[in-house]
């Protein structure tokens, strides 16, 4: 796999570990593709993909009047352009695609209000109230319907690792929803077994850049199964309803039923500016109308407090499929130890 291709989890934890700067990695224009330019506005960052949320920011704005100044780009390469700019920063509010990636600027975030925090549950935010989850997304693993018998597909992801199981599994390895799963797994199991299962999965994994190239590939019957979001089955059906596929949901407890989640913070440059607020606020009520009615990808609202919040009729309950409780926030404290233990493994190459 191309070096480009690690940039993103590279620079971060380059920048963490050792207060590397972007430039010294190769500049951070990568990170701004999309960005409007227009310095009117309420600045956000936003690793959420222009395609799937610019119909909601514009909501927003029409419903509130509050403009919108949005540079889009990657979550991780955005997060690392906020460690290098610091203080200086334009950004108010940064809405990433991940728990992983917000928590490596936590430090530069303002304590959300009690209110916003109020709206959904404990395991979904940050501990020390810095920033909240806005949709889950579940693990799952995701088959073609005409070659795999799915009685036969295991209750948890461990037998994967095994260096004898039957068959090819589509992973991508550089992806932010990979590493963040195995960053899980590590706070779950400890490196060792994680290393072990790495190790064992890469016998016969078959390694992709993205998410929904595992999709297409399982679809296509190049390869039987994919470790991948529970969404993108929804996405590919959306297209083609006839495709042969099917998402497999772990058992209960199990670590390949982790709940990641795209998460939003406020700037601490930006503490107390009320159009920040409100734009938080948005997400967290009208933004999970978005996510469960209109939204191309079938997301977990996770404040479900209120009619019209609730998941699509599709989706299995997300209190069913929860995977172990694990702390979010920790998915970024070594970012280099998991994406070394991933390359230890040979699945990037």
């Amino acid at each position: 796999m191309p070096a480009r291709r690690l940039l993103p989890l590279l620079i971060i934890a380059l920048l963490v570990t050792a207060g590397a700067t972007l430039a010294a990695c190769g500049g951070s224009d990568s990170a701004t593709s999309g960005a409007t330019g227009s310095g009117d506005g309420l600045v956000v960052y936003s690793g959420r993909e222009e395609e799937l949320v610019a119909p909601l920011y514009e909501q927003f704005t029409a419903e509130t009047g509050i403009k919108l100044d949005v540079r889009y780009g990657d979550s991780a390469e955005l997060a690392a352009t906020l460690l290098e700019e610091g203080d200086a920063t334009p950004a108010q509010v940064f809405y990433a695609q991940d728990a992983g990636s917000i928590g490596v600027i936590e430090d530069r975030l303002a304590e959300l209000p009690a209110s916003d925090l109020d709206l959904i549950p404990a395991r979904y935010r940050d501990p020390a109230g810095r920033w909240t989850g806005v949709t889950g997304r579940v693990r799952v693993l995701i088959y073609n319907t005409e070659r795999v018998d799915a009685a036969k597909l295991p209750d948890s992801v461990l037998p994967l690792g095994d260096k004898d199981w039957p068959g090819d599994v589509g992973v991508a390895p550089t992806n932010a929803s990979f590493v963040g799963f195995v960053s899980a797994m590590r706070e779950e199991l400890g490196d060792e077994q994680t290393a072990a299962w790495l190790s064992g999965l890469s016998d016969h994994a078959r390694t992709y850049e993205k998410n929904s190239q595992i999709v297409d590939a399982v679809a296509s019957g190049e390869v039987d199964t994919g470790l991948v979001n529970h969404y993108y089955l929804y996405e590919k059906l959306g297209s083609d309803p006839e495709t042969p596929i099917a998402n497999h949901y772990f058992a209960p407890g199990d670590v390949g039923s982790f709940v990641n989640v795209s998460a939003v913070g406020i700037l601490a440059g930006a503490s107390g500016n009320p159009d920040a607020e409100a734009f938080v606020t948005y997400l967290l009520t009208q933004g999970q109308v978005f996510f469960a009615n209109d939204a191309e990808e079938r997301e977990y609202p996770l404040n479900a407090s209120e009619p019209g919040m609730e998941r699509a009729e599709e989706l299995p309950p997300l209190d069913d499929n929860l995977g172990p409780d694990v702390n979010l926030a920790d998915l970024s404290k070594d970012l280099e130890g998991t994406v070394k233990m991933i390359r230890d493994a040979g699945l990037i190459m």
